[in-house]
């Protein structure tokens, strides 16, 4: 069970806990389709990131979902995506300058900044809906 019920407003139940805040509703769906559109990066390497993150952030709606991350170790530009992205999500504090440095091994300093708004913004959700205790089992009961 979810700590708050669902709201009226959203379609997934993740945008009905949003749903509360319709104005937020709306621009964080608008950040997320920018996210993933307007992306040089890889949708294949921003799917794993956001698969393995659901494991890093104990999101049980997020990990049923979409499942376990899927790409080979030796897809060496995921990797280290994949890579950062749980040293961002575990402690962003402890993010150094020769992270970056690895980074622009394998990214362009655009490519770069993309990747930590998209890991910021999936971190986020997925620890909106840990807080939430939103299940691979909440479908929306009643509008409030």
């Amino acid at each position: 069970m979810t700590t708050i019920p669902f709201s009226g407003n959203g379609t997934t139940p993740f945008e009905k806990l949003l749903g509360y805040n319709p104005e937020i509703l709306t621009k964080w769906n608008a950040l997320e389709e920018t996210l993933w559109a307007a992306t040089a990066l890889d949708r294949h390497m921003l799917e794993q990131i956001r698969r393995a993150l659901a494991f890093e952030n104990g999101c049980r709606y997020c990990m049923a979902k979409a499942g376990k991350p899927n790409f080979d170790a030796s897809q060496l530009k995921i990797s280290v995506a994949v890579s950062f992205a749980g040293l961002f999500s575990k402690d962003h504090t402890s993010v150094l300058p020769a992270h970056f440095d690895l980074l622009r091994e394998h990214f362009t300093d655009a490519e770069i900044s993309g990747l930590c708004a998209f890991i910021a913004f999936v971190n986020a959700s997925q620890k909106v809906g840990k807080i939430f205790n939103l299940t691979e089992n909440d479908q929306p009961q009643a509008s409030v």
